[in-house]
């Protein structure tokens, strides 16, 4: 069973930076293509950027060149550092991990960008 916890989120003004850390029970960042997503009050989870086991990394287009995704494979931990954040980042961000044979979610985290 791998866990997912999820920390960093938060209030933020508008332009300001935060970053998300997702940290795994195991040692499953070589294996497993790693994402964050979110989802706002009355929309649909969306992904926000993924990286996978080889490094290869995806983002939503609404947030390319402002969100980067990392991952730090000693510390079997993922990063999602966000900058010059909108007032429509505000959402619970997840952490995911997709795996050959499973898929796993974190609990999520609040990140609320308001002035």
């Amino acid at each position: 069973q791998v866990q997912l916890v999820e920390s960093g989120g938060g209030l933020v003004q508008p332009g300001g930076s935060l970053r998300l850390s997702c940290t795994t029970s195991g040692n499953i960042l070589s294996i497993a293509v790693m994402g964050w997503y979110r989802q706002a009050p009355g929309k649909q989870r969306e992904l926000v950027a993924g990286i996978t086991h080889g490094g290869i990394t995806t983002y939503a287009d609404s947030v390319k060149g402002r969100f980067t995704i990392s991952r730090d494979n000693a510390k079997n931990t993922v990063y999602l550092q966000m900058n010059s954040m909108k007032p429509e980042d505000t959402a619970a961000y997840t952490c995911n991990a997709d795996l050959p044979n499973h898929v796993y979610w974190g609990q999520g985290t609040q990140v609320t960008v308001s002035s």
